[in-house]
């Protein structure tokens, strides 16, 4: 483990991490913009109250993550510019307009990767142990988007940090990342990863709207999803290939069932058809995956746009964007029975404005979902509550952003003792910040 109290720094090497000084920083004033931008809705007849959540974060946070720890703590970590290199940090809130300490680093350096679609996460277990992963361009990188995948671990609180290890150990310079993280045991994580290791040598573009995307078949095999397991040591077992063919650059996302983890993500056939599939772990092994609706959205490129899962014991929501016959949709499909079997999915959303990017969380009272949407007057979040017990859902526009386009990432949302706690990264006079919200049911 180190032994130092200091945040890990990356060097120019992409396996060179060492400690440096401590940059923990101290929790800043809420900034002007932040008070500013992205405000809240406020309708006394609505049947949700929202609040603003004041978030410790420093002005130039972006790309957020959310989870919510066994012991009840909100974390939340983000990505933040410091000179030529980027810095992963986070906070932890203890409830009641409490935040545990000041923000913490993690790690910094110049090789840390910043993506607004590819984001780190950090996630605690039932030993109380912190796990952060996060992407670093490699020394040998064989495309503009190669990047690997590392992991670390701090025992107390974010005190010490364990070197980090690679979590995708093929070294072939291609993409890694769209990680989903899971508590697999006392002191142990789950991990599943889009992996390019067979992409090497391919050309292709990202970008949904590109009007030349290729991706060169003949040359190198397709993006697969992988996964395995990390113990208190950092070290790895289970390491498998789920799914042979995946969208090569669309979220994943994983939540834990009463029958085990269950990871959705983008699937991707040989026809271009790039629906979503599920699949669970059981007794260390991966069931082959299935869709968990036959959308038979035909697609060339990649929308980076991946799935959201919630689970609450055997009740699972999946959330997904999707455009068959370009007729975009926001869906939420939802199991009684861990995701063995899922009812045929409901239209939260439709039409051009959708953005999705949609996060989903689960509780015992019901689902909600937040997302973007982005029109002539410009990008709004999006919030809305399904009850378990049925009955018309609701629905509010949350916050009116001033940023537009992909520079406001994706909105994520947690669950805790009822209340859903929403961030989300807005840009206002060319700078990003976070900006949060409590969400409750009114009574």
């Amino acid at each position: 483990m180190n032994t130092t109290t200091r945040p890990l720094a990356l060097g120019l090497l992409p396996l060179a991490l060492i400690a440096v000084l401590a940059a923990c920083s101290r929790s800043p004033a809420p900034d002007a913009a932040q008070a500013q931008s992205g405000k809240t809705a406020a309708n006394a007849d609505a049947a949700l109250i929202v609040n603003q959540w004041a978030l410790p974060t420093p002005d130039g946070a972006a790309q957020p993550d959310l989870s919510v720890g066994p012991d009840g703590r909100l974390l939340l970590s983000w990505v933040r510019k410091q000179g030529d290199r980027n810095a992963l940090q986070y906070a932890a809130y203890l409830g009641d307009e409490t935040w545990e300490t000041a923000p913490k680093t993690i790690v910094v350096g110049r090789t840390l990767t910043a993506n607004w679609a590819n984001t780190p996460h950090i996630v605690m277990t039932e030993d109380r142990a912190l796990w952060a992963h996060w992407l670093q361009t490699p020394a040998d990188a064989k495309s503009p988007h190669a990047s690997d995948i590392m992991l670390t671990r701090s025992p107390d609180n974010g005190v010490h940090w364990a070197p980090p290890v690679a979590v995708n150990d093929d070294a072939t310079g291609t993409e890694h990342g769209f990680v989903s993280m899971w508590p697999a045991g006392q002191d142990a994580i789950g991990m599943a990863w889009l992996d390019g290791r067979k992409t090497a040598g391919a050309t292709h573009t990202h970008d949904a709207n590109a009007k030349d995307h290729k991706h060169d078949e003949g040359a190198a095999g397709e993006m697969t999803v992988r996964g395995a397991r990390f113990d208190g040591a950092l070290q790895r077992s289970g390491d498998a290939e789920i799914d042979a063919s995946t969208c090569d650059c669309c979220g994943t996302d994983a939540a834990l069932t009463d029958t085990g983890p269950l990871l959705v993500y983008r699937d991707r056939t040989k026809e271009e058809i790039r629906d979503i599939s599920a699949t669970h772990l059981r007794a260390g092994k991966w069931d082959a995956p299935a869709p968990v609706h036959a959308d038979g959205w035909k697609m060339t490129g990649c929308p980076l746009n991946g799935p959201s899962v919630g689970a609450w014991g055997p009740a699972v929501a999946v959330a997904w964007y999707t455009a068959p016959n370009d007729k975009p949709a926001l869906r939420l499909a939802l199991s009684k029975d861990s995701g063995n079997t899922f009812d045929p999915p409901i239209d939260v959303d439709q039409g051009a404005a959708l953005q999705g990017r949609v996060d989903v969380a689960k509780d015992g009272d019901a689902t909600w979902l937040v997302w973007l949407r982005e029109d002539g007057k410009g990008q709004t979040v999006q919030l809305a509550r399904y009850p378990n017990s049925g009955g018309q859902p609701e629905k509010i526009e949350l916050a009116a952003l001033a940023g537009r386009g992909r520079g406001t990432g994706f909105p994520k949302i947690a669950v805790r003792n009822g209340v859903a706690f929403v961030v989300w990264t807005d840009i206002v006079d060319g700078r990003p910040h976070l900006a949060g919200a409590k969400v409750a049911p009114r009574g």
